[in-house]
Parts: C-alpha cells; sequence; structure tokens
C-alpha cells in the first residue's frame, strides 16, 4: 500500500525532485549544503528504514573522504598552506573545496535514491509519455532495470556458484575471470529481456500518435496545494541566488557574505521546502497511530 510523498501526484513529485537536485548542484554554500544533506539524509532513513543509516553514513564519508583528499592533491590554490607533499602546496582552502564537493555530490545521490523509490515507471510514463514516447519508456526502464539486474545477478551468482564457480575465492586472476563471465551473463540477459519487452511495447502500440492512454492519476485540490506551496518556496530560494545568497568564493582566500534577515529568510525557506515529504511521511506516521491508538 502507498502512502505519503508517493500518493501525490506525478507531477508534484517530479517537480520536487527536480528543483531539489537542480538547487543542490549549483549550491556550494555550507549552509546550503547541510540543509540539503541533512534533508536527503532524513527522508532517505524515512523511506528506507534503519538500515540507510549505515549506508548512507558509509558513503558519506568515502565520497566526501575522497574528494577532500584528492582535490588538494591536484589543485594548490589558497593562502593557508598547511604542508607540502612533493614541493606541493597542500592547502586548506582546497580541502574545504572538497568537502564542500562531496557533500554536493553525495546529497545528489541520496536524492536520486529517493526518487527511484517515488517516481515509478508509470509515473514516468504519465509525464513523458504523450510528449517524448521513448525517452519515457527508457527512463522508466532504467528506473526498473536497475533493481532488477542487481537481483539477476544475485541469482546468476548463486547459479554459479552451485556449480563450483564462485568469483569470491581463489586467485585475483580467477576471480576477475570469473566475474567477467557472470557480467558477459548479466549483459546477455538484459539485452534479450530489452528486445522482448521492446517487442511487446510495439505491439501494444505504444508511440504511436493516435493511441490512447488511461491514468489512474488524478490532480486534486491537496496536490494543488504542496504544489503551490513548493512554488512560493522555490521562487523565494531563486531570488536568494539572485542574489548572490548561494555563492561563496574559496580560492585564494574563503570569502562568504555575513548572515542577513534576508539570507536567514532564503535559508528558512530552502529548509522548508527540502524537508516537504519528510514531514509528510511523519504526519501521515503520526496521524495513523493516533487512529490506531483510539481503536
Amino acid at each position: 500500500m502507498e502512502t505519503g510523498f508517493k500518493t501525490y501526484h506525478p507531477i508534484v513529485n517530479f517537480y520536487f525532485f527536480t528543483a531539489v537536485v537542480v538547487f543542490t548542484m549549483f549550491s556550494m554554500h555550507p549552509i546550503f549544503l547541510v540543509v540539503t544533506l541533512f534533508a536527503s539524509f532524513a527522508y532517505s532513513v524515512i523511506l528506507d528504514g534503519t538500515s540507510a543509516v549505515k549506508s548512507n553514513i558509509k558513503l558519506i564519508f568515502f565520497i566526501v573522504g575522497l574528494t577532500s583528499i584528492l582535490n588538494p592533491l591536484f589543485v594548490h590554490q589558497g593562502v593557508t598552506v598547511l604542508f607540502y607533499l612533493n614541493e606541493n602546496a597542500i592547502t586548506l582552502e582546497a580541502i574545504l573545496y572538497g568537502i564542500a564537493s562531496g557533500t554536493m555530490l553525495v546529497s545528489v545521490i541520496m536524492w536520486v535514491k529517493c526518487l527511484n523509490q517515488i517516481m515509478t515507471s508509470d509515473k514516468v510514463i504519465y509525464i513523458f509519455g504523450r510528449l517524448f514516447s521513448s525517452l519515457s519508456l527508457a527512463i522508466s526502464m532504467s528506473f526498473r532495470f536497475i533493481p532488477l539486474f542487481k537481483e539477476q545477478f544475485k541469482e546468476i551468482s548463486a547459479g554459479q556458484r552451485n556449480i563450483g564457480r564462485d568469483f569470491s575465492k581463489g586467485g585475483i586472476f580467477k576471480r576477475a575471470k570469473q566475474f567477467m563471465k557472470e557480467f558477459s551473463i548479466l549483459v546477455t540477459w538484459s539485452m534479450e529481456n530489452s528486445i522482448e519487452t521492446s517487442d511487446s511495447m510495439r505491439a501494444r502500440g505504444y508511440g504511436l500518435p493516435n493511441r490512447s492512454s488511461f491514468s489512474i492519476f488524478r490532480f486534486d485540490r491537496r496536490d494543488g496545494k504542496t504544489l503551490t506551496i513548493m512554488v512560493l518556496l522555490s521562487i523565494v530560494v531563486i531570488i536568494g541566488f539572485f542574489f548572490g545568497k548561494n555563492n561563496i568564493i574559496y580560492y585564494p582566500a574563503i570569502v562568504a557574505d555575513k548572515i542577513t534577515l534576508l539570507s536567514a529568510n532564503i535559508y528558512l525557506a530552502y529548509f522548508i521546502l527540502l524537508m516537504i515529504p519528510a514531514a509528510i511521511e511523519l504526519l501521515e506516521e503520526y496521524r495513523w497511530r493516533s487512529l490506531s491508538s483510539t481503536m
């Protein structure tokens, strides 16, 4: 049974994730980054449960750690020199920029993980089907095949283990050879499956100009109110972008505007916008628990 933000109209879902991903990608300001990291982490945990906490923390430490190490190795700008490595300056500004870019990247990844759960294939086809039928089919199939590939690869690996071929055992060359064999089986299966899906869709007349369509989605008052709030908050954030409240200079020295009443309102609007789906999920859970306790 679908609950929470997933029950909203596809246009509302699509608008939210498009807005937050775009805002996240164009924001290197620490406050914006902390807000989007917190919101994406929280919503991911709400959708996936406590099991997402460990995986998200691992993802954050890996990506942020990697970018904070690699960036100062290749970029030597900055006035605060910490030490020299092979006669190359390792600067504080380069490390902080690496942390910021890693935070931005991991936030986008977690938002996309949430998007994969909310934007199902039928929602993608509903939004793009009439204008870009081939593109919508390709996108919806991609969303579907990502988890499907994982399950199929597990089945292939289990089958190979049952006949004594386990790529996790043996020398490195033996394991690599077995892994490539299993990956080749997966690619062959995916190509065959894609051809079957394509033939099936073509037989049903998908993509024809006069083909009728049926949709279970209805844009109601709840969707209208939520979308209006999202658009208004987005306008506030865009105004903040226009005045440069999302900008910060990392090189050669860190320079950022002071927090004013305007910037504080921009940050608050950004936080409210990003927390809307999580608030919807928590509010619905609270209502359900309240009803259950009175029964």
